[in-house]
């Protein structure tokens, strides 16, 4: 486990590439967790947080290095909408930093990235794959302004800020980072070239790399096709570390609230990811263990069977 000794990041992806966990609320739907209302995964940090706690201990034990948080939907609006109150949003965000960590610690080492998702995430309508939310600059960061703090107050290593779908919201949290005192990597949710909202993919990574509190740019929530391309176009604009960690090839229906097509993507395609310049890779929506094992293995060389398809 000496690879996932305690220790700088960036140190680490100037050596070698990182392996980011999976899938977490398609896990716990798999595993019986009700995700289907409004909170999604932030219902079971709620009422099961020892069923997050057993998803990090797998994918730590499957080879991740980075826990992301089951902090994605967890937000004062999104909980007070729900009948719930800004308090307990502000307390799952803590305890979402605690449960990874706990089971960092137990892993023996690794980093805990802190998951911020879009605000139309909040909405629970697939706002976040449209990027038509409307809100100015400044209500965006307003928005995000208290989010971010308690989640790097309550401990961990970096931010995660994922499914970005408009460069409205990339220059808000650039914003908003820049007082918040911790790194963060920025990725976003493309349409081949393009963001969610239309607009070029490579100037949202330009406007993120600008930030010196941005380790990495790239790209989550995707189809594993679409991830080179935008490896490319971030090491266009950008000599900042590149995250990639895309779904398993199924796309979702926001609509009917279900997953459809065929799932996965092989270990060739990790590798030419790491090839062209990917450093933190892993996986997102209907990813579990077994394909986080299979990315560990092709990143470290070692053989491995095809990722489950």
């Amino acid at each position: 486990m000496d690879d996932r000794a305690p220790g700088s990041l960036a140190a680490a992806l100037s050596e070698r590439a990182v392996v980011v966990d999976g899938g977490l609320g398609t896990l716990l739907a798999d595993r019986g967790a009700d995700v289907a209302a409004p909170l999604w995964s932030a219902r079971t940090l709620l009422d099961r947080p020892e069923a997050i706690l057993d998803v990090h201990r797998d994918y730590f034990a499957a080879g991740a290095e980075i826990a992301v948080t089951s902090s994605y939907q967890v937000s004062e609006s999104g909980f007070e909408r729900a009948g719930r109150t800004a308090g307990e949003a502000r307390d799952m965000l803590a305890r979402s930093v605690a449960l990874a960590r706990r089971a960092r610690d137990e892993a023996g080492g690794g980093w805990v990235a802190a998951s911020v998702g879009p605000y139309g995430a909040s909405l629970a309508d697939g706002s976040e794959y449209r990027g038509d939310d409307a809100l100015s600059v400044a209500a965006l960061r307003a928005w995000h302004h208290d989010r971010l703090r308690v989640l790097a107050d309550a401990g961990a290593d970096l931010l995660a800020v994922e499914t970005i779908p408009s460069l409205r919201e990339v220059e808000a949290i650039v914003g908003e980072l820049e007082g918040a005192g911790i790194d963060a990597w920025i990725s976003v949710t493309p349409d081949r070239d393009r963001l969610r909202s239309g607009e070029p993919i490579a100037e949202a990574f330009e406007l993120a790399a600008a930030s010196d509190r941005v380790l990495a740019v790239g790209v989550n929530c995707c189809a594993p096709g679409v991830v080179l391309d935008a490896i490319g176009a971030a090491r266009s604009v950008t000599g900042k570390a590149v995250v990639a960690y895309p779904n398993s090839g199924e796309t979702w229906d926001a609509a009917t609230r279900t997953w459809h097509g065929r799932a996965g993507f092989d270990p060739s395609l990790v590798r030419a990811w790491r090839a062209a310049g990917a450093s933190l890779i892993g996986g997102c929506c209907r990813t579990g263990p077994a394909e986080i094992a299979a990315v560990a293995a092709s990143l470290r060389g070692r053989s491995s069977d095809p990722l489950p398809g």
